[in-house]
């Protein structure tokens, strides 16, 4: 499966909500011909290089769909979108063609059945649900109240200050009981941090 790429320095997950706002050629019309189509496009996280300007040098090998959910053109004259990340893939060989636009050969990502929470998950969901209460997570419609261990898991992963490092640590990651346990572990690292 072919998908085109917009490598940015973040990392999607399944499920979470990203606003963009689109100023280069490329994008547009990525954007133009996604939207025609009803398509996604693959967000992968930059390793090496910028957002802007020539294609990035390197960028991770396991990225998220995106889905386009709203557009509109905002007061700069930018076009901005809010996008949802649909399923991970891992990229088998990329391109970059004359427009600079990177497409590449990929292949979907497995996904477990979602189970449902467990007592030990307790403190991770009073964690997303009070993350809930900060304004620009508001203002994607994440966080709350969420039932399954992968729900929470890509929340948290997506929205926790992590690096982008430990970002693409997680979503590579297959088991979301593997991915809650390796956020926990995070977690106390950066609170063993805090302390010292």
């Amino acid at each position: 499966m072919k998908l085109p790429l917009f490598p940015l320095n973040a990392v999607l997950f399944p499920g979470c909500v990203l606003d963009l706002q689109i100023f280069e050629a490329r994008y547009l019309d990525m954007i133009s011909a996604c939207m025609k189509r009803g398509e996604g496009f693959g967000v992968v996280c930059i390793l090496d290089g910028e957002e802007v300007g020539e294609a990035a040098e390197r960028f991770a090998a396991i990225g998220c769909e995106a889905l386009i959910r709203d557009w509109q053109q905002r007061p700069n004259g930018l076009l901005g979108i809010r996008v949802e990340g649909a399923r991970r893939f891992k990229v088998s060989r990329a391109e970059v063609q004359r427009d600079q636009l990177t497409t590449a050969d990929i292949d979907w990502l497995d996904e477990v059945d979602e189970c449902p929470l467990l007592p030990e998950h307790a403190d991770l969901a009073a964690l997303l649900s009070a993350l809930a209460e900060h304004p620009m997570v508001a203002e994607l419609g994440m966080g709350g109240l969420v039932t399954g261990q992968q729900a929470l898991a890509y929340q948290l992963a997506y929205l926790l200050p992590f690096t982008a490092q430990q970002k693409l640590e997680l979503l590579v990651l297959a088991d979301p009981q593997q991915r809650l346990a390796h956020i926990q572990r995070l977690l106390d690292q950066l609170q063993g941090e805090m302390i010292a």
